[in-house]
């Protein structure tokens, strides 16, 4: 079984920073795709951003050049940077990973979810 767990939500003003982390653990044998959702309430779960396992990086219009993702491999760590945040930013925000167990397996993982606010 593998879990992801994201940290590093909070309350932020608007213009200010947060840095999101998602750590995967368990019978992991590698790991595919890192991708970044969020749903705001009463919204959609949109994807913000992703990034393949060579470093490729797609971005939703409404955060490119605001928002970076990136990913350590050895530490099974998703990150997502946001600068410049704006209250429309406020969501949800999820982790998603595609892995290969150690059985050869591959599934897809959710983390539980961390709150972004964003005051005005």
């Amino acid at each position: 079984q593998v879990q992801l767990v994201e940290s590093g939500g909070g309350l932020v003003q608007a213009g200010g920073s947060l840095r999101l982390s998602c750590v995967a653990s368990g019978s992991i044998l590698r790991i595919g795709n890192m991708v970044w959702y969020r749903q705001g309430q009463g919204k959609w779960r949109d994807l913000v951003a992703e990034i393949n396992n060579t470093g490729t990086t797609n971005y939703a219009d409404s955060v490119k050049g605001r928002f970076t993702i990136s990913r350590d491999n050895a530490k099974n760590t998703a990150y997502l940077q946001m600068n410049s945040l704006k209250p429309e930013d406020t969501a949800v925000y999820y982790c998603n990973m595609g892995v290969q167990s150690r059985s050869l397996t591959w599934g897809t993982y959710w983390g539980q979810g961390t709150q972004v606010t964003v005051s005005s």
